[in-house]
Order: C-alpha cells, then sequence, then structure tokens
C-alpha cells in the first residue's frame, strides 16, 4: 500500500504573502504603496484573499531548497517529489519569495552548523529550532515593515559614507605620524581615541594578556546587549517574557551569527581585499558583451596561402608609408569613438533630465511614505527628517577621501568645492540647480530610483552567503586562512584588478605607470589590513542601521524597553 501524504508541521503553519512592505520614499517611489494589513499574533495565520503562487526554483537554487529542506522540514523528507514548496512549509520571512529563499538558505547554514552542533548532542527535538525560525520570521517582517519609515537614500549614500571617511582619516592619521612607527601597539591606540567604540576597549596589548582578554569580553557583552535590545523590540510579549528561548535566541543571533561574522573573518584585511577582487570581477563581467557560441571565425585565405605555398597578400602588398595611415587611421577613429561617446552622454543626461522633471519630487513622496501607517502593532516613533541636497551627501567627500585629491590635486579638489557649493547653495536662484527638488537634485533622485530597487536584494544576499560561507557550509578552519605573504599576493591582485578599470588615457595622462598605478593603490588598501580598526567600523555600521530601523533603541536601554513591554528581569 502507499504511504499516506504527511502533512506539514503545524508548528510552522505557512502564511500567505502580504502586500509588498519594502518601499521607501527614496529608493522605490516607482512601487505602489498599499495600506498593510495589521500584523498579528505569531500563532495565527495571517489570511490573504489572494494569495501569491509560489514561484518555481531556478535549477540554481534547487541545493539551496534541498537544504532548507533537510535542516528546518525534516518531517517533510519522506515526501515524494517534494510536494510542497517552501513558502508553504515556512511562514513567510518577507513579501518576496525570493528574499525568503536566500534567508531562509543563511539560516539552514547557522541551524546546521552552529546550533545542531551542540543541541543535537543534548536532544533530538527539533521544537527549539521551529521556535526559533518562527522568531526570526516575526522579526523579519518587522524590520521590513520599519523599512519603509527609514530614508534609504540618506542612509545608504550619506550617514554610511560619513563612517567610512570618518574610518579613512582616522587610518592615515594614526599612521602618518613618525613616532607611531616606533612604538608598537601606538597606531591602534591613536586611531581608537580619534574613532573610539565601547565594545573595541581596551585596546588590546601583546604584552598584557588582561588588555586581550578584557577587550574580548566588552566585544560579546556589547553583541549580546545590542542583540537583546532589539528583541525587546521586535519580540511578541509572549515570547518575550520566556527567558529561557529568548536567550537562547540571542546567544545564536549574537554569538553564531555575528560572532561569526562581524567578530571573525569579515573584518580580516585579506577577506576584505577578496570581496573588493570578487565586486570588480562581476563589474566587468557584466560590461563585457554576452557571446552566443554560434560566432564563426571567417578564414579569407586562399588554399595555396593556408598550406604555406604562397605568401599572404598583406605581406606583398602593404606600402611603405603604411605606418603614417595607420596612425592616422587610429586617431580618426579614435576621434570618432570620444565624439559618438559624448553626443551619448549628453543624449543621456538630457533625457534623464526631461525625465525627472517630470516625476514626483522628493518631498512629495517622503511626506506620502510618512504618512502610511505601520505594519506593527504599536507606534514607531521616527524622528522628523529634514530632506538634504543630494549633491551634498557624504559620498562624493568619500570619493574625495579615498582619491585624495587634497593631497594629489588640491587644484581638482578645491574646484570640485567650489563647484557643489554653488550648485547647491548659490546666491543666485537661477544657478541653484542642486538644491532639494530642484532639476540635478531631481535627476540624481530619479537614477537612484531607477537603478536601485528591491529587485537587487536577492542577488546582494546570495553575495554575502557565498562569501561568508562557500558551498552552503562554514569557512575552513583557521590553520587553512591565507598566512602573511599569500596577504600580500592577495592585496596585489586585488590593487591590479582595481587598475584594470583604469582607462590607459587617464594613465598616460597622469604620468604614471601601472606599476606605479598598482603601488599607490596598495598602499590605500592598507586602510582595510587591520582586522582590529575594521571592527570599529563594522559595529559603527551595524548600530547605526539598527537604530535607523529601530528608533526606541536611540532612547532607552534595555531594562527600560522590557518594562515598557511589561516584562520585569
Amino acid at each position: 500500500m502507499t504511504q499516506p501524504l504527511l502533512r506539514p508541521p503545524t508548528t510552522l503553519q505557512p502564511r500567505p504573502k502580504a502586500n509588498p512592505t519594502f518601499s521607501s520614499s527614496s529608493i522605490s517611489s516607482q512601487v505602489t504603496v498599499k495600506t498593510p494589513q495589521q500584523s498579528r499574533p505569531p500563532s495565527e495565520t495571517r489570511q490573504s484573499a489572494s494569495p501569491r503562487p509560489s514561484s518555481t526554483p531556478l535549477p540554481s537554487d534547487k541545493i539551496n531548497v534541498a537544504l532548507i529542506r533537510k535542516v528546518l522540514c525534516p518531517q517533510q523528507t519522506n515526501i515524494a517529489n517534494d510536494t510542497w514548496p517552501i513558502d508553504e512549509l515556512l511562514p513567510p520571512l518577507s513579501s518576496s519569495n525570493e528574499v525568503d529563499l536566500q534567508l531562509y538558505t543563511i539560516i539552514a547554514i547557522v541551524v546546521q552548523e552552529l546550533v545542531y552542533s551542540w543541541y543535537g548532542q543534548i536532544t533530538s527535538d527539533e521544537a527549539f529550532v521551529e521556535e526559533v525560525v518562527r522568531i526570526l520570521a516575526h522579526c523579519t517582517r518587522a524590520v521590513e515593515g520599519r523599512l519603509r519609515k527609514i530614508d534609504l537614500e540618506s542612509l545608504l549614500l550619506d550617514e554610511i559614507p560619513g563612517l567610512v571617511e570618518s574610518h579613512i582619516l582616522a587610518y592615515r592619521i594614526s599612521h602618518g605620524s613618525a613616532w607611531t612607527s616606533d612604538l608598537p601597539n601606538a597606531s591602534r591606540a591613536v586611531y581608537h581615541e580619534l574613532n573610539p567604540h565601547p565594545a573595541m576597549s581596551p585596546v588590546p596589548d601583546p604584552s598584557y594578556e588582561t588588555s586581550i582578554t578584557q577587550q574580548m569580553k566588552n566585544e560579546v557583552d556589547y553583541r549580546q546587549l545590542l542583540v537583546q535590545a532589539a528583541l525587546a523590540v521586535l519580540l511578541p510579549t509572549e515570547d518575550l517574557e520566556n527567558v529561557c528561548l529568548r536567550t537562547l535566541v540571542a546567544d545564536v543571533i549574537a554569538e553564531s551569527i555575528l560572532g561569526k561574522s562581524i567578530g571573525g573573518r569579515v573584518c580580516e584585511g585579506w577577506f576584505v581585499w577578496t570581496s573588493i577582487t570578487k565586486l570588480v570581477e562581476q563589474v566587468k563581467a557584466l560590461s563585457k558583451p554576452r557571446t552566443t557560441g554560434k560566432e564563426i571565425e571567417v578564414d579569407t585565405r586562399s588554399r595555396l596561402e593556408k598550406f604555406g605555398l604562397l605568401s599572404e597578400r598583406g605581406d606583398d602588398m602593404r606600402p611603405a608609408n603604411d605606418g603614417r595611415r595607420s596612425t592616422f587611421a587610429e586617431i580618426f577613429w579614435r576621434v570618432l569613438q570620444y565624439g559618438y561617446l559624448t553626443v551619448i552622454g549628453i543624449q543621456f543626461v538630457l533625457v534623464g533630465l526631461f525625465t525627472a522633471s517630470s516625476e514626483p519630487r522628493r518631498s512629495s513622496w517622503s511626506k506620502k511614505a510618512a504618512s502610511v501607517e505601520a505594519p506593527v502593532a504599536q507606534a514607531i516613533v521616527a524622528p522628523a527628517v529634514t530632506l538634504r541636497p543630494l549633491l551634498d551627501f557624504k559620498i562624493f567627500s568619500l570619493l574625495s577621501t579615498i582619491l585624495d585629491l587634497s593631497f594629489r590635486m588640491p587644484w581638482l579638489s578645491g574646484s570640485l568645492a567650489l563647484m557643489q557649493h554653488h550648485l547647491v547653495q548659490s546666491p543666485l536662484s537661477l544657478l541653484r540647480v542642486g538644491a532639494v527638488d530642484r532639476i540635478l537634485d531631481q535627476y540624481l533622485h530619479h537614477l537612484l530610483v531607477t537603478h536601485l530597487n528591491p529587485s537587487i536584494i536577492p542577488p546582494v544576499l546570495s553575495t554575502i552567503r557565498t562569501t561568508l560561507f562557500p558551498r552552503n557550509a562554514l569557512p575552513p578552519p583557521a590553520p587553512d586562512l591565507p598566512g602573511p605573504e599569500q596577504q600580500i599576493e592577495i592585496r596585489r591582485h586585488c590593487a591590479e584588478t582595481l587598475c584594470s578599470l583604469i582607462p590607459a588615457i587617464l594613465s598616460r595622462a597622469a604620468g604614471l605607470s601601472r606599476q606605479q598605478i598598482v603601488r599607490e593603490v596598495e598602499e590605500e588598501l592598507d586602510v582595510w589590513g587591520d582586522a582590529y580598526l575594521n571592527k570599529h567600523l563594522a559595529y559603527q555600521i551595524l548600530e547605526l542601521v539598527i537604530v535607523r530601523v529601530l528608533p526606541e533603541l536611540g532612547e532607552k536601554g534595555v531594562k527600560e524597553l522590557m518594562e515598557a513591554r511589561g516584562v520585569y528581569t
């Protein structure tokens, strides 16, 4: 007799997808914002009149789906032909099935490698993993709803670049003094004074074991405090009152996820250089023309020329002044090429300006997003944000700092700063085209809306997953990590990859050889060579993002947040 089909697990009852909630006033202005449904307790099933059909996984995603079924849905491994898709077996993490697939793959890897390694030795009960998945699903949906209240343009292009710029400047000051190179650990101490962070205090000194132990303890306590505060806002009240469950979930997030990523290899210099190399290679691959494989090389030589019985035509018929003609032809085609690119660039800018002028203003989208009701039970108190011109964002000063224009080309740096000032704050209204809601500001906003949209999130999550967990597993242990000589090779390869993006005409105009440019790029990449300094920046970015998503954390501590929810510890 055939075995009857099993039911999906009741503890992880799926919920139909709700209306898309990932949209902001600045990034996804093309997405129609709808009033979301009120959130319900995690034990209830969210009903929808027309649930979105399940998307068929691509062949490249079948391995991820199999891993998710094996780890998070072990009851379904005996079902023939995989009757139910993933989005019908597990609760939704977001409003996108593609995003859910990437997130559940990361969760499955963490559970398999970091949770089952110790939990499986205690008991074979799977209730704890199911509770963790349910809590994470509740938290991710709440975070997605809160993302609509954030000015993502300001966060991604102004606040985070500002932190990166502060990191670069503090590194250059701490490593630029002559006396810091003679004293051990002096550069780290100076950097920590310029760019302090409580998790990285005190500065670890190899000659004092106590300082190393104390710094590691402060880092662990900081991660626990940050996660506990976030859970105090996001968790349902019934789960927040369960001290054991709350502690286990906090340990999984703080140590298994943040500790293994930010506290581990992610902040290592060689890892940063490898990530930059992969990113540049992906950009170069996208810019190359795609071939279909059907191109055929046509040989126009005759049979006598093929078998060497007759010299090729070019050798006998080449005139004496061929070099002069080839030089003239090269200059002629080069002028045509750059002229064509100039015309295309002007056309692109003009079309973009006319299109942006017909689009709604940034301020109108900001007011519209602020008036939409938040998809969480409690009210979200977000501080009033004053829109700033896009030309005034820190991303432009960050590019100038990375290129070190103030030192290499001070005349260019000053000219660009003066132009930026007049475009944004010119006394003449006609020249103030870069102010808020003016034509240039609208044009930049239109470019961001066009190229930065929620469709790029699944590829980004996939890249992060494959970088942190190659082959859907933990990275190799410490002995297999690159040594000092290998790290130097990784840095040099990263510099050469970056230099491959520089056109040869710019190198000749600067009067620098390729080796000189590679050497200077290597010196700039040293900014990311110290893991201790990189952790300062990583924790600052993490803290900034969490405070922007959960503004309550900037006003109250963990104890106050718990007491506001009626939980007393």
